[in-house]
């Protein structure tokens, strides 16, 4: 597998740019979030004026054998027809893209058919037609593993090269959201019945049986060496391909969007292999997918959104896109106490204004 370098992010403009904000004709902290992301993506592009360019989403297809027991409410298919629904323009995330102009590429990377070649907008990285039933043996074996990596590498390396310097990744796949628990209930320590969600829309009865399928599984496998390990055993190829992704859009100085529960199960799998890669990733939004926000809180990070949504797609990454651009406008953009020729607040807390006619306030 190919060795990323991600470098940490560097602290040294962080006092700059904290006043920078702080001297923004506002009360301290008053455009909250915002502020804390304005800062984050001035230290990742170590600079006081960052600026956002030409960003994508990547969404990473794949079938998975563990939806032979039963786990979803829908039939293995759907993922491929979802992936001609993307191609076509259809789906949510299309809508959002087109929205906020984000570029969006759909990646093959295991689905369980054969698309028709020259297919516009897919980018055809298939390692197999679907892992294995991790129920019965590991999913995926560690050369396709580190095939998934490096050549979700390869594709992160060639948008950079457009010019990009802010991606989001996406995923589609029947069953993955198991995948995703199994992955959660290691890394996380916790219960895999806490992690267990009803992915697509499982009755009571359904959602009990994926809960002793995991179950079962979890006992089988019962020896971890390595995150590396981990993600073979339970992982989909669309999930080791965002790792693959997000390490190296860290390595490459990019910001990363982390969509919901799934691409933040990849997450957990590429910190565990460069903990640097956190300084990169802006979390966009709380899953309503049971476990997701226990995720969340596992890893001590805290999401921009709470919509309740529960899509995947990347659609959690293209909603709150905007949120950057505003971060990064009013870091630009918005006058200065100095410049508007405002007063500072004083040190009893009162406030008073200029006597400058030509104050904007």
């Amino acid at each position: 597998m190919k060795k990323f370098r991600i470098k940490p992010v560097s602290t040294a403009l962080q006092a700059q740019l904290q006043k920078k904000i702080d001297q923004k004709t506002k009360p301290l902290g008053a455009l909250g979030k915002l502020e804390t992301l304005a800062l984050q993506i001035g230290l990742i592009q170590h600079t006081q004026k960052p600026a956002l360019s030409n960003p994508h989403i990547l969404v990473f297809a794949a079938d998975h054998g563990i939806a032979e027991e039963g786990v979803s409410a829908y039939p293995q298919e759907v993922t491929w027809q979802m992936v001609m629904n993307f191609i076509q323009g259809g789906a949510a995330i299309n809508v959002f893209c087109r929205q906020h102009n984000i570029t969006l590429h759909v990646v093959d990377a295991g689905v369980k058919y054969i698309f028709p070649d020259n297919l516009q907008g897919l980018i055809y990285n298939k390692v197999a037609m679907g892992t294995a039933n991790f129920l019965k043996g590991p999913a995926m074996t560690s050369e396709q593993t580190a095939r998934c990596i490096n050549s979700a590498a390869e594709i992160v390396s060639s948008i950079y090269s457009k010019g990009c310097n802010v991606i989001g990744f996406g995923e589609m796949g029947i069953a993955n959201t198991t995948a995703a628990s199994a992955l959660m209930s290691l890394f996380c320590d916790i219960p895999v019945s806490q992690c267990v969600g009803r992915g697509t829309g499982l009755d009571d009865k359904a959602f009990q049986h994926k809960i002793e399928v995991l179950t079962q599984a979890l006992k089988q496998h019962n020896k971890h060496d390595t995150a590396l390990t981990m993600l073979a055993t339970f992982g989909g190829f669309e999930i080791a391909q965002i790792v693959g992704g997000m390490l190296q859009a860290a390595e490459h100085g990019m910001i990363i969007l982390v969509d919901g529960f799934i691409a933040t199960a990849a997450y957990m799998v590429a910190q565990a292999i460069d903990p640097a890669v956190k300084d990169y990733c802006i979390f966009c939004h709380q899953s309503h997918e049971r476990g997701h926000a226990m995720m969340l809180q596992a890893m001590d990070v805290e999401p921009l959104l709470d919509l309740h949504m529960r899509l995947g797609e990347g659609t959690g990454a293209a909603v709150a896109y905007p949120l950057l651009q505003s971060a990064v406008a009013f870091l630009n953009e918005m006058a200065s106490f100095e410049s508007a020729s405002v007063s500072e607040r004083s040190d009893s807390g009162s406030t008073q204004r200029k006597t400058d006619p030509t104050s904007v306030l």
